[in-house]
């Protein structure tokens, strides 16, 4: 019975991992993706000005929670951290404002 040898691969500094390759061949593409996102931002004209997209979903955010607010306190809910609660809320109608519209 003879016994096949298995040839393994020259490892050095030069040699690129297996695992690596795909990826490093995949990278030009996910290149293209990340610079696609950067052909323009997203401003509106409002009385001459140009103000970015994202000022103009913070600012209905805040809106959001303030009117969130005077209903939780018209229906007299009390909320355990307030400081903690309302910020997050913010954040939360901000990011679902620029969600749906962008």
């Amino acid at each position: 019975m003879t016994k096949k040898r298995i040839r393994e691969k020259p490892r050095g500094p030069g040699r690129i991992s297996a695992r690596l390759a795909p990826a490093l061949r995949a990278a030009p593409l996910f290149a293209a993706f990340i610079c696609a996102g950067c052909s323009r931002s997203p401003s509106y004209d409002l009385m001459g000005s140009l103000f970015p997209a994202w000022l103009i979903c913070m600012v209905v955010g805040v809106l959001l929670t303030l009117l969130t607010r005077w209903l939780l306190m018209r229906k007299q809910f009390a909320l355990a951290y307030p400081a903690l609660a309302y910020p997050c809320l913010a954040a939360a109608f901000t990011f679902l404002v620029w969600l749906i519209f962008y």
